[in-house]
């Protein structure tokens, strides 16, 4: 499989002049294609801001992100923007929906932002939100949709662009269990079907059982790297 991220010698230094914190301490690591990836590691491990250096969220101290070899690390702020919108989704613990859009509307933003017609949009949003068990609720706003409706617009949403790779920080933490059970299938099932690469950052057992590559950090270092087979 193509290696779609690619970092070398990574590292992120909070307040460097006064009490220099190392939150991620030389990480070299390579993500494939396909891959359904689990970060793991104890809070204050360095595994969120990790993800977030990964997603051009977080600007590293030192070291290189090379993603389909481009070094986003290299890149400025509006050029970041632009590669973000085209090349990476994100699901986050708290969904980022915009309130006053229907599902359907906060699926379709991305697709606006990257000026695509009105017709696509609407064609890929339903799509979507069928996909993820929604077709009933594209008209309803976040405040009238569960926390687990309201993460499967977020996944949607995610995977509007067609981005290279999914990033879902902690995607189950304010879901019960079935729900949880029902978003991971959902996420593996778009991993099997449509090759969408997803990286996790949680504490979530039931994500990491789902996982096929499990990436454990401590004390901003990779300690471990498990392929399940």
């Amino acid at each position: 499989m193509k290696t779609i991220i690619k970092t070398i010698d990574l590292h992120k230094i909070y307040d460097p002049e006064t009490h220099a914190v190392h939150a991620v301490n030389g990480i070299n690591l390579e993500i494939a294609e396909s891959e359904f990836t689990a970060i793991v590691g104890p809070s204050g491990s360095g595994k969120t801001t990790f993800l977030n250096m990964l997603g051009g969220l977080d600007v590293p101290t030192k070291g290189e992100i090379l993603i389909n070899d481009v070094r986003i690390d290299k890149l400025n702020s509006s050029q970041l923007t632009d590669f973000r919108l085209n090349n990476i989704g994100f699901v986050f613990q708290a969904y980022n929906l915009i309130p006053v859009l229907t599902a359907k509307e906060n699926v379709e933003f991305i697709m606006e932002l990257q000026k695509e017609p009105k017709s696509k949009r609407t064609i890929r949003a339903m799509e979507l939100l069928k996909a993820v068990g929604l077709e009933d609720f594209v008209n309803k706003r976040p405040g009238k949709l569960s926390g687990g409706q309201q993460q499967r617009v977020a996944v949607a949403r995610a995977l509007a662009s067609k981005p290279k790779f999914v990033l879902a920080d902690e995607p189950t933490a304010n879901l019960d269990s079935k729900t949880t059970e029902s978003l991971l299938d959902l996420m593996e099932k778009l991993n099997r079907e449509e090759q969408t690469t997803f990286i996790f950052s949680t504490h979530d057992p039931r994500v990491v059982n789902k996982a096929r590559r499990i990436i454990t950090i401590e004390d901003g270092k990779i300690v471990s790297d498990v392929k399940k087979d």
